[in-house]
């Protein structure tokens, strides 16, 4: 079992900055998958980011890309996400998810929550115009 916390969220500006961190316990993420998501009053569950934890793979929606940076901490068993240039539009609550790792595993199935086996609780992030 992996239990997740998220922290460092918040209220922001447009145009600024925040960093998630996502914490395991329980387990580490060795081996796995760890991804972010976010959901927006009323929208569904979406895909932000992702990382292969042994490899260091990142994976990127088209919405964030080039504005923000998934990346994890070995020593911390921690995955963080740096969010530059916010927009209100980045407004939901952030969750991040753990996918057990699965030989074969595709992007597809990286960037679809329906693939992910444990979920922290999230934390809000909220942009102002």
């Amino acid at each position: 079992q992996v239990q997740l916390g998220e922290s460092g969220g918040g209220l922001v500006q447009a145009g600024g900055s925040l960093r998630l961190s996502c914490a395991a316990s329980g387990r580490t993420f060795s081996g796995n998958v760890v991804g972010w998501f976010r959901q927006a009053p009323g929208k569904e569950r979406e895909f932000v980011a992702g990382i292969r934890w042994n490899s260091a793979s990142t994976y990127y929606a088209d919405s964030v890309k080039g504005r923000f940076t998934i990346s994890r901490d070995n020593v911390k068993n921690t995955v963080y996400l740096q969010m530059n240039s916010l927009k209100p539009e980045d407004t939901a609550v952030y969750y991040c998810a753990v996918k057990r790792f699965r030989p074969g595993i595709t992007t597809a199935q990286v960037m679809a929550p329906r693939e992910y086996d444990y979920w922290g609780q999230g934390t809000q992030v909220t942009v102002s115009s």
